[in-house]
This record gives C-alpha cells, structure tokens and sequence, in this order.
C-alpha cells in the first residue's frame, strides 16, 4: 500500500543578501557566490542577513515515529512547486526552478548533525579524475573514460558517525628466535621458542563510519580518510548547491563494526611493538572497547554513475581530498593481447638465455 504524501513545510534555501536570488556555495572560493549578481559572502556574512528568515522551521520537531520509506512533500520557496522526498533527504533541487531545498526538519532532533566538512573541490574535479582513469591503466576501455557515458554526477553530503573509541587489554603471542651455524660438515639451527604479553591502553579520535544504508560501505571505507581539521560547526548553508541525506542506521547499530576495527589496529599495534623474534602469532587476547563519544557529521562526496554497454558503474570522490575510487571494467580484447605478448616475451627471452647458456657452455 502506498505511502500517502503531506505538505507540512517550506523548503528553505539560501539568499543572496545583495539581489535575493538564489545563493549556492562555492568550494574553491570556501564561499557562498551568487550566480546572479556575482557577490560572494561569507557564512558570517550570510547568517546575519538569513537568521531572521531561517527561523519558521528551526524548532520544528521530527516525528520520532516517522517510518523511513514515508514520502514527504514541500513548497520551493522559490516558485512554489511541490518538491516530494523521502524521509533520508536533508537537501534536494526542485526539479522546475533548479534551486536547492534544503529541508531543514530533516535535520533537527536527534538527527541535527554536530559537524561538517565543506566541499572543497567541485563537480569539474570529478569529471577530469573519471577522465583520467586510463592514466597508468592500460586494461580500462578506450572509450569508457568518455565523459559523454556520465549518467548523473553530484554532490552529496553523507551522515557519518564519528566515533572516539578505547581499547583496553593485552595479547598473548607464541614467538621463536631462531640461530643457525656451521660445525666442521655439519649444519645446525636452534629454536627458541617465547610466551610474550603486550599491554596497554589505546585511544582512536573520530573513527568514522557510514550512517546510511543507502551508500555502499566499501565504497565509503576506500575514500577515507578525511581530513578532520577540516571539521566546522554544522550550519544549514552549506547544503546549497548540493544534495544532503540524513542517516537512517543509528550509532548504537554500527558500534560493533567501529569496536572490531579499534581491536584489530590494537592488536597489531603491540604486535608491532614485539621486537627482535622471527615469527610472532598472537594466541589469544583480553582487549575490549569502550565508547568515549560520539559525533554526528555530514561529509562531502562527489558520486559518479557511469553506464557504459548497458550496464552501470558507480564512481564516488572525496570531495575534500579528491580520493577517487570505483570499479573499473577490462577491456577484455586488450588483456588477451597483453597476455600473448607477455606470454611470447617471456618464450623468446627463455629460448634466447637457454641458447647463450648452451653457446658460452660449450666454450
């Protein structure tokens, strides 16, 4: 049965304080710039003249009983359509006039976010870093880096929760050290073999993980890291120009995944700190973590989707860093070439040495 829609709301959006038109923020300026009239402003700037007009939908409460799956509907501000969202969706564009609705009840509750972090490259940077996959990569399709095969590129602001964690406890290793020398004829070797505990008390500052269910994890874990002295205090402003979700997977569900990542560098960490031993494997351990805090941000990804012969690939970049990732399909044509090649190299170069070592052998 389908969901019913209700206008409850307007959507928000930014303002330009010199001509009111629409104001967008611009990550190479770390400003927001209008289009229109050309001024650009700073979020100080900007918060003076929107305060006073972002109010009517500050305090609105969020149904804590709201079902994920529910569709909302709002009115742009800006020409009055019906702009229809999902329940996720913290920041879209009204499809008639193009201008960003940030939905600001989205965000507000438990799910008004503590941090974020700007975009700071834009949508030209991801295009050129899809363009320049076959750079070093000689298996990628001649024509799949064509930016003509972009379905849809965007800016998406993606909850994530940022965890700091401690992780308390020791490990038990079974070492060796092994010696070896030589008598007369005879060659020995001796091993030693060790019980070797490492303790200690480890804390991890802002280990982040996706919030939403939407984003493939994979995906999200290979654009880390971010980096965290790019953290500002989260103001609303900075979803114009780009889209923004908020998280549907809460904190308290994805501990365990941040807890085993925690354990893991732990362990590795005193194992590292073992010294001077051949082998070392690590028997059994008594570490546990705790949580110290727990931050809610929203950071910046740009996302890719590509088609290429009917079929879709997806493509994200760190919109901070530029980290670009994505699966790349093979040109299986050129990889069969690749393989003969290399494969009647590696003959002749085996035919030619056997050949010198028989000719200079037989002198």
């Amino acid at each position: 049965m389908a969901k019913k829609s209700r206008v409850d709301e307007t959507a928000l959006k930014n303002k330009c304080p010199a001509c009111n038109a629409s104001i967008s923020f611009n990550p190479s300026l770390d400003k927001w710039k209008c289009d229109y009239c050309g001024s650009s402003f700073s979020l100080e700037e900007l918060k003076k003249f929107s305060d006073n007009a972002s109010t009517d939908n500050a305090n609105k409460k969020v149904d804590s009983k709201e079902e994920y799956n529910d569709y909302v509907s709002y009115r742009c501000e800006s020409c009055g359509a019906e702009i229809v969202a999902d329940a996720q969706t913290a920041a879209t564009f009204c499809v008639y006039c193009g201008n960003t609705a940030i939905l600001k009840s989205k965000l507000t509750g438990k799910f008004n976010p503590d941090y974020i972090i700007p975009f700071k490259c834009e949508k030209e940077d991801a295009i050129e870093a899809f363009k320049s996959l076959p750079h070093g990569r000689p298996l990628v399709p001649k024509k799949f880096s064509d930016a003509k095969n972009i379905e849809k590129i965007r800016g998406v602001y993606i909850p994530f929760w940022l965890f700091d964690i401690g992780v308390n406890g020791d490990i038990n290793v079974n070492a060796t050290r092994v010696t070896s020398w030589t008598s007369g004829d005879i060659h020995y070797t001796k091993t030693d073999h060790y019980k070797v505990v490492r303790g200690g008390t480890m804390n991890y500052k802002l280990v982040p993980v996706d919030g939403s269910s939407r984003f493939d994890n994979n995906i999200m874990n290979s654009i880390e890291p971010f980096d965290y002295k790019g953290l500002v205090k989260y103001n609303h402003a900075y979803f114009s120009g780009f889209y923004a979700e908020r998280y549907d997977i809460a904190s308290e569900n994805v501990f365990d995944e941040v807890s085993d990542r925690a354990i893991y560098s732990s362990k590795h960490i005193l194992l590292n700190d073992i010294r001077f031993y051949d082998t070392k494997n690590i028997i059994s351990n008594t570490l546990k973590s705790s949580k110290l805090n727990c931050s809610y941000a929203m950071l910046p990804v740009w996302m890719v989707n590509v088609k290429y012969k009917d079929k879709l690939y997806t493509f994200a970049m760190n919109g901070q860093t530029k980290k670009f990732i994505g699966n790349i399909p093979i040109d299986k044509p050129k990889a069969i070439f690749y393989t003969i090649v290399i494969f009647l190299l590696s003959f002749v170069l085996a035919i030619g040495g056997s050949y010198l070592f028989f000719k200079l052998g037989g002198h």
